[in-house]
Protein backbone atom coordinates (compact mmCIF):
# COMPACT_ATOMS: atom_id res chain seq x y z
CA UNK A 1 0.00 0.00 0.00
CA UNK A 2 1.50 3.34 -1.02
CA UNK A 3 1.44 6.59 0.97
CA UNK A 4 -1.62 8.04 -0.81
CA UNK A 5 -3.63 4.89 -0.16
CA UNK A 6 -2.70 5.07 3.53
CA UNK A 7 -3.80 8.71 3.75
CA UNK A 8 -7.14 7.97 2.05
CA UNK A 9 -7.73 4.95 4.29
CA UNK A 10 -7.12 7.09 7.40
CA UNK A 11 -9.40 9.87 6.12
CA UNK A 12 -12.19 7.34 5.55
CA UNK A 13 -11.96 6.45 9.25
CA UNK A 14 -12.23 10.11 10.27
CA UNK A 15 -14.80 11.57 7.84
CA UNK A 16 -18.24 10.48 6.72
CA UNK A 17 -18.13 10.55 2.94
CA UNK A 18 -21.06 10.57 0.53
CA UNK A 19 -21.34 7.94 -2.20
CA UNK A 20 -22.42 10.56 -4.75
CA UNK A 21 -21.26 14.07 -5.60
CA UNK A 22 -23.71 16.83 -6.51
CA UNK A 23 -23.58 20.54 -7.26
CA UNK A 24 -23.13 22.40 -3.98
CA UNK A 25 -21.37 19.52 -2.20
CA UNK A 26 -18.20 20.15 -0.25
CA UNK A 27 -15.47 17.73 -1.34
CA UNK A 28 -12.24 16.84 0.38
CA UNK A 29 -9.33 16.99 -2.08
CA UNK A 30 -6.06 15.23 -1.31
CA UNK A 31 -2.97 15.86 -3.44
CA UNK A 32 0.27 13.88 -3.40
CA UNK A 33 2.53 16.71 -4.57
CA UNK A 34 2.52 19.29 -3.30
CA UNK A 35 1.18 17.31 -0.36
CA UNK A 36 -2.05 18.93 0.80
CA UNK A 37 -5.58 18.29 1.95
CA UNK A 38 -8.20 20.95 1.34
CA UNK A 39 -11.90 21.56 0.82
CA UNK A 40 -13.63 22.66 -2.37
CA UNK A 41 -17.24 23.30 -3.29
CA UNK A 42 -18.62 21.67 -6.44
CA UNK A 43 -19.99 24.49 -8.60
CA UNK A 44 -21.14 22.45 -11.59
CA UNK A 45 -20.77 19.54 -14.01
CA UNK A 46 -20.64 19.60 -17.77
CA UNK A 47 -20.35 16.48 -19.93
CA UNK A 48 -17.18 16.35 -22.04
CA UNK A 49 -18.63 15.28 -25.38
CA UNK A 50 -15.20 15.21 -27.04
CA UNK A 51 -14.38 11.95 -25.25
CA UNK A 52 -15.84 8.59 -26.10
CA UNK A 53 -16.16 7.45 -22.50
CA UNK A 54 -18.09 9.32 -19.84
CA UNK A 55 -15.95 12.25 -18.67
CA UNK A 56 -17.11 15.44 -16.93
CA UNK A 57 -15.79 18.96 -16.53
CA UNK A 58 -16.14 19.41 -12.77
CA UNK A 59 -16.11 23.09 -11.73
CA UNK A 60 -14.62 23.55 -8.27
CA UNK A 61 -14.27 26.51 -5.93
CA UNK A 62 -11.32 25.75 -3.65
CA UNK A 63 -12.00 27.08 -0.16
CA UNK A 64 -8.55 28.61 0.24
CA UNK A 65 -7.23 32.09 0.82
CA UNK A 66 -7.67 33.54 -1.69
CA UNK A 67 -10.48 31.33 -3.05
CA UNK A 68 -9.60 29.73 -6.38
CA UNK A 69 -11.92 28.46 -9.07
CA UNK A 70 -10.90 25.70 -11.45
CA UNK A 71 -12.33 22.90 -13.58
CA UNK A 72 -11.01 19.37 -13.69
CA UNK A 73 -11.97 16.80 -16.32
CA UNK A 74 -12.75 13.59 -14.45
CA UNK A 75 -14.67 10.35 -14.69
CA UNK A 76 -17.49 9.68 -12.21
CA UNK A 77 -15.32 7.18 -10.29
CA UNK A 78 -12.70 9.88 -9.78
CA UNK A 79 -14.91 12.64 -8.36
CA UNK A 80 -16.91 10.26 -6.14
CA UNK A 81 -13.93 8.79 -4.27
CA UNK A 82 -14.10 5.38 -5.91
CA UNK A 83 -10.52 5.63 -7.12
CA UNK A 84 -7.30 7.52 -6.63
CA UNK A 85 -6.39 9.23 -9.92
CA UNK A 86 -3.44 11.10 -11.38
CA UNK A 87 -3.12 14.54 -12.91
CA UNK A 88 0.24 15.44 -14.39
CA UNK A 89 1.64 12.22 -12.94
CA UNK A 90 0.70 13.25 -9.36
CA UNK A 91 -1.87 11.28 -7.37
CA UNK A 92 -5.09 12.92 -6.22
CA UNK A 93 -8.23 11.86 -4.37
CA UNK A 94 -11.60 13.60 -4.15
CA UNK A 95 -14.85 12.73 -2.39
CA UNK A 96 -17.88 14.62 -1.07
CA UNK A 97 -18.09 14.96 2.71
CA UNK A 98 -21.38 14.48 4.54
CA UNK A 99 -22.22 17.26 6.98
CA UNK A 100 -25.76 16.20 7.91
CA UNK A 101 -26.92 16.76 11.48
CA UNK A 102 -27.12 13.01 12.16
CA UNK A 103 -23.52 12.50 11.02
CA UNK A 104 -22.21 15.39 13.10
CA UNK A 105 -24.17 14.43 16.22
CA UNK A 106 -23.48 10.72 16.01
CA UNK A 107 -19.99 10.76 14.58
CA UNK A 108 -20.96 9.40 11.16
CA UNK A 109 -21.08 5.82 9.90
CA UNK A 110 -17.35 5.33 10.33
CA UNK A 111 -17.17 6.56 13.93
CA UNK A 112 -16.42 4.12 16.75
CA UNK A 113 -19.52 2.98 18.64
CA UNK A 114 -18.53 5.01 21.69
CA UNK A 115 -18.51 8.19 19.59
CA UNK A 116 -22.02 7.57 18.19
CA UNK A 117 -23.85 8.52 21.39
CA UNK A 118 -26.19 11.45 20.93
CA UNK A 119 -25.09 14.48 22.89
CA UNK A 120 -27.54 15.56 25.53
CA UNK A 121 -28.09 18.47 27.82
CA UNK A 122 -27.77 17.98 31.49
CA UNK A 123 -28.78 20.25 34.28
CA UNK A 124 -25.87 21.55 36.31
CA UNK A 125 -26.74 23.12 39.70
Amino acid sequence: MDNMEKIVEELKRIFTFKETTEVGDIVLVVAEEPQMILYAQVMGFERDRSKRDEWWHVSLQFLTLPPQRTAWTLRTQQFTGQEIFTMGGKKKFMQAVSFTADDVEQGGDNAPKAAKKKPGLRLVK
